[in-house]
């Protein structure tokens, strides 16, 4: 036999029908030694994430200062808490469903609220997420797949910026990849109990982040109407069991909110008719698929003029190789896709229950499906959203690894043709060791590309890569011939030039504190925004518009303008436009070039302005502004209003109070509308109006603006540290 017919950390493990000593489907544990080398690289694995994910947490302060104005909301408020309501006066809700939210600000409720309260348990969504895939490969390829699988996962730059992140996208991540292990369960037993769970925590994925869970519904249901161990009509029944976990678990939130009166719950954030269904299927459904967003500032490409809009990048089968996107995602894109045709390849016509086959199309599935998905979308679309394909991208390369390192051991094959079988066994072991050679080869050169694109942080490594990446190819095809000891070391050498790459990014993304709502990974790169790009990649003064224009820096750190329209006194006030927070060369308007509607709270003399924040970040209000605000606070509902949510997020979470958002999130919804704002004014509800904030493009409700303009023509502005400020205390008289 081959003295290197297996990985060498570990004894052989054949892939296929399970041992008599184990469990049904489970894999065959190892045994001794390497049962300890088992425990211990897992223990490694999981501190290793723990540190990379934990160190430093708390230097992004609020991180995404829109849901960490929730999480102090919902801290506070058990009804802010069930309906992940902006502010604890729950005036409007945040644009998504609320169940990340819970989870922090159940940590703030005990903890307090700070940056490491609300953040360490999105870390631990990251560590158990980790811990989950390992195991559900490990359970039919063994731990080194496993480990393998895990590590990308850990090592991927996009999951290290969202498991340090208050995004939605960590629960999410965490909750399908606990459906995957379910399926794999419910696999190897046809178990209805554990299908059935599988459907649950797709539907808390909904609860999570909406119509985004729903992309792996039928992978999955799909897989296990292939290879479950049973009958059709038992698995049909099952999935429709799956099926309605699914409804239930997703659905009871949904019926509470739509059944409750508006009267009595805060508006949906994010819809334009106060409906959490039109969320669902508009904003963050379909229009997400179509650019369609009423209210959005992002998408669009009907509107914006082709591509995916300002926020969105350039459509196509390459979006996940991008300037934007590649260097979040894509290192070892190439190596899943290889390693997955390949398994297949090995897999071959096998029986319709074969778990190696269904292994393969269940994380093929989830990355092609979604992958697609997210390459196509004409509407908001962010970098970070590819979050969710690092799981499959783990555990494809953990799997196709160490099935092809195992193909390579001569085998007969079961045929009666002795010649055909003879050239079978010649041929099998030198494709696999060829593929793995080659997709170690591919992996380096991508990395060479990606590295490329940010040529002045540390170039050595670039070189450093490629160099032993491509040494490590071709040892790898002379294994056989090598020593065991050797063969221990050229598998070391390709496996950190392959992992290289991601894990510097990583590095540096846990490095670098992140703010803002459009978080990005690793160092600034060129050729950002789609093939055509911006020099340097994600543009140091913020993102252009077709048409012209600017909104604010991608929120990366505070050296991007963070939130602020770059430039513009205020943070989103044009130079020269005293009235309002417009775009150069709109005076009265309040219009950024090329697109419709404008900034609400900038478009002429008489509307009030002069604000800190911006569409995309907040800023901390000055010392004397935050006493200002806090004046016989107790005596208000909520201390100020201002336009926008993340405008409203800095001087909430500053104060501790309750702000409005007026028009959530891009100022955009109707919520309040001007009549309701004058009734809240006359009854001494609201003190202050601050000034700017917001912006307003493919519709929505003009509402903001009409406020604004009131505010501006009823009450006196003053001026604290650079702010316009409104006092609305006589508001009975002025109503």
């Amino acid at each position: 036999m081959d003295r290197t017919d297996t990985l060498p950390t570990t004894p052989a493990e054949p892939v296929g029908p399970p041992r008599t000593t184990t469990r049904p489907g489970e894999h065959s544990p190892p045994a001794g030694r390497a049962a300890t080398w088992t425990r211990l690289a897992l223990v490694v694995l999981l501190l290793g994430t723990g540190l990379l994910y934990l160190w430093g947490l708390g230097a992004s302060g609020w991180a995404n200062s829109f849901y960490a104005a929730a999480v102090q909301a919902g801290s506070v408020s058990a009804k802010a808490f069930f309906y992940g309501s902006s502010d604890a006066a729950n005036s409007i809700t945040v644009d998504k469903t609320p169940a990340s939210l819970w989870l922090m600000a159940l940590s703030v409720r005990v903890f307090g609220l700070n940056s490491w309260a609300m953040l360490v348990p999105q870390a631990l969504c990251g560590v158990a997420s980790v811990g989950v895939l390992y195991a559900g490969v490990r359970r039919w390829y063994g731990p080194v797949a496993g480990l393998i699988a895990g590590a990308v996962l850990a090592l991927t730059p996009v999951a290290t910026l969202m498991f340090r992140f208050n995004n939605p996208d960590a629960l999410l991540v965490l909750l399908l990849v606990g459906g995957a292990y379910a399926v794999v369960r419910a696999l190897e037993t046809a178990s209805t109990r554990w299908i059935v769970l599988a459907g649950a925590l797709v539907g808390f994925g909904f609860l999570t982040k909406m119509l985004q869970a729903f992309l792996l519904v039928p992978v999955f249901a799909g897989v296990y109407l292939l290879a479950a161990p049973t009958g059709l009509w038992r698995r049909v029944r099952q999935l429709l069991l799956a099926g309605l976990a699914v409804v239930v678990s997703a659905g009871w939130w949904v019926a509470v909110v739509e059944l409750v009166p508006a009267s009595s719950r805060p508006y949906i954030g994010g819809s334009q008719g106060n409906s959490i269904l039109e969320l669902t299927l508009g904003y963050n459904g379909l229009g997400r698929i179509t650019g369609d967003e009423v209210g959005s500032v992002g998408g669009g490409a009907g509107r914006m003029g082709g591509g995916g809009g300002p926020f969105s990048g350039q459509t196509g089968l390459l979006r996940m190789f991008d300037g934007e996107v590649g260097g979040q995602i894509s290192w070892l894109l190439p190596a899943a896709l290889i390693l997955l045709v390949a398994g297949l390849v090995v897999a071959g016509r096998t029986a319709r229950t074969d778990r190696t086959r269904a292994g393969l199309l269940l994380w093929g599935g989830w990355l092609l499906v979604t992958g697609l998905i997210f390459s196509f979308m004409s509407g908001i679309f962010h970098a970070y959203y590819t979050v969710a394909l690092a799981p499959a991208v783990g555990a494809l390369v953990g799997i196709g690894v160490t099935l092809l390192w195992r193909e390579r051991r001569p085998q007969a094959d079961p045929v009666d043709d002795p010649v055909a079988a003879s050239r079978w066994r010649r041929w099998r072991p030198l494709a696999a060791t060829a593929t793995l050679a080659a997709t170690l080869a591919v992996t380096v050169w991508w990395a060479w590309v990606l590295l490329g694109r940010s040529p002045d942080w540390y170039p050595w490594l670039r070189t450093a890569v490629l160099v032993a990446g491509l040494l490590g190819a071709a040892l790898i095809l002379l294994a056989a011939r090598l020593p065991r000891r050797l063969v221990s070391v050229v598998l070391g050498v390709g496996a950190a030039a392959a992992l290289a790459g991601p894990a510097a990014y990583a590095a540096q993304t846990a490095a670098t504190p992140h703010t803002g709502s459009i978080p990005s990974a690793g160092p600034a790169v060129a050729g950002g925004f789609g093939r055509g790009g911006f020099p340097g990649g994600r543009p140091p003064g913020g993102m252009a518009f077709p048409g012209g224009g600017q909104v604010p820096g991608d929120g990366r750190t505070g050296d991007r303008n963070g939130g602020q329209f770059p430039g513009f006194p205020g943070g989103g006030q044009a130079p020269g436009a005293p009235g309002g927070a417009q775009a150069p060369g709109a005076p009265g308007g309040g219009q950024a070039p090329g697109f419709p509607g404008g900034f609400p709270g900038g478009g002429g003399a008489r509307e009030a302005g002069g604000g800190m924040g911006g569409l995309l970040d907040a800023r901390e209000p000055s010392a004397a502004l935050r006493e200002l605000l806090e004046r016989d606070s107790e005596d208000y509902t909520w201390v100020a209003a201002t336009i926008g949510s993340n405008n409203a997020s800095g001087y909430q979470l500053a104060t501790g109070e309750p702000v409005m958002p007026i028009g959530g999130f891009n100022g955009s919804d109707p919520s309040p509308t001007l009549a309701q704002f004058q009734r809240h004014v006359a009854e001494h509800k609201i003190h202050y109006f601050v000034g700017g904030g917001g912006f307003r493009a493919n519709g929505g409700s003009s509402a903001s603006q009409e406020i604004s303009a009131w505010v501006g023509e009823t009450f006196t502005a003053q001026t604290v540290d650079g702010i316009t400020v409104y006092d609305l205390s006589a508001g009975a008289e002025a109503s």
